[in-house]
């Protein structure tokens, strides 16, 4: 309210100076009045400047009258910059000073929790040697009555040493007789060994004489399925061991009515329990454990193999370049055999199981055999042999081949 009164009497007071001016100028006009000896047109400019003045002068009386910040404005700027300045400069510092004490703050929170967690782990490690401490005293306690004890059993043993010398004496006498019998088992025991050995040999001559499986040799084989349970997987093994059964009796003739094959019990329900929780297709072979001789009992073991695609039909397994001089009658069969040998090599590399007797994977018919012997015996010059798979084949094999022959010009 204050501020629309003062603008009020400014407004008045500002018209009334240029009503007043205005008269003046237009009375010193009629009369052409002149002062300081100008023309009365130049005098009236002079008055309506000099009322200009007035008005303006008068505005900034009254309003520095009226107010103290107009007062400031007019005549403290300069000092007010200056106190802003320094008031900007000493909020900076403040802030500056409220960072670091927030800082320091935070870092004393920091310190104070750790004193707290290094406090509470003393106090537990206090109570822990507190509690270990009276676990000590009654062990201290139980070491006294123990001590008690012992003393009371060395007493006991003294009695019992003199008892035990008097036995020492009899036990003497009873080593020398002992060591008279001693003499005479090992003189019994000499002639033992020599009848092992003839034994020994003996066995040896028939096991080299009609050994009917050797070592490692597979007597059935067969894939089992990933997904089955316990029933069905103990039910393919017992499929595969009556195959083995079978084999066996083909292979010597001899039928029996238990099965020609004996497997550790716990290695047959180990594989079952693989089988059953394996996840992906299993190759279970029925190996013999050891050269087995006509008429003892065939003594196998379990092996698992993972099953897989090792390869599709018409895929690429193997080539190799040649070079045929023409100079012997057998070098065409002799570089299919060698060829063969290193396609055998990769594809076990490639994952397909060898035969463990023969370490054979791969099967090529006998006419294709000899058809790429034929046609490699008028060649003089460089050859490029490369296989192929005929069928899908898995891990399990065989791998049945397609030989392709090219001679280079």
């Amino acid at each position: 309210m204050y501020g629309v009164v003062l603008i009020l009497v400014l407004v008045i007071t500002g018209g009334a100076i240029a009503f007043i001016g205005d008269r003046l100028g237009t009375k010193i006009g009629k009369k052409k009045l002149s002062i300081f000896g100008l023309r009365p047109r130049h005098t009236s400019i002079v008055i309506t400047i000099i009322t200009g003045i007035l008005i303006t002068t008068l505005t900034f009386i009254v309003l520095a009258a009226a107010s103290e910040n107009v007062r400031l404005a007019l005549f403290g700027m300069e000092k007010l910059n200056n106190e802003m300045h320094q008031a900007q400069t000493n909020l900076a510092q403040a802030s500056s000073d409220l960072v670091t004490a927030n800082a320091a703050k935070d870092k004393a929170k920091a310190d104070l929790l750790v004193t707290k967690e290094n406090l509470e782990e003393l106090q537990t490690k206090q109570t822990e040697l507190l509690q270990r401490n009276d676990q000590l005293e009654a062990g201290n306690k139980a070491l006294e009555v123990n001590n008690e004890q012992l003393l009371a059993s060395n007493r006991d043993l003294e009695t019992a040493k003199g008892a035990l010398q008097a036995q020492n004496a009899g036990l003497e006498q009873s080593n020398t007789e002992l060591n008279e019998n001693n003499g005479k088992l090992n003189a019994a025991n000499t002639t033992l060994e020599e009848r092992n050995k003839t034994l020994g040999e003996g066995l040896q001559m028939i096991r080299e004489g009609d050994i009917v499986y050797q070592a490692g040799e597979i007597i059935s084989s067969g894939v089992i399925a990933k997904g089955k349970d316990k029933q069905s997987v103990a039910a393919e093994m017992a499929s595969l061991v009556y195959l083995a059964n079978r084999n066996v009796t083909e292979k010597t003739g001899i039928h029996k009515e238990d099965g020609g094959i004996w497997i550790y019990q716990k290695e047959y329900e180990q594989a079952i329990e693989t089988l059953e929780k394996a996840n992906m297709d299993m190759i279970v072979r029925i190996v013999a454990a050891g050269n087995l001789v006509r008429g003892e009992p065939v003594r196998t073991h379990v092996e698992l193999y993972p099953n897989r695609t090792i390869y599709h039909k018409d895929e690429f397994v193997f080539s190799q370049k040649f070079t045929l001089l023409g100079k012997a009658d057998n070098e065409g069969e002799r570089t299919v055999i060698a060829f063969l040998k290193n396609v055998n090599a990769t594809a076990v590399q490639k994952g397909i199981l060898a035969d463990p007797i023969k370490g054979s994977v791969g099967v090529i018919g006998g006419t294709q055999f000899y058809d790429v012997v034929n046609s490699l015996v008028s060649v003089h010059g460089d050859i490029l042999l490369s296989a192929y798979a005929a069928q899908p084949t898995d891990a399990e094999g065989p791998l049945r081949l397609r030989l392709k022959v090219e001679q280079f010009k």
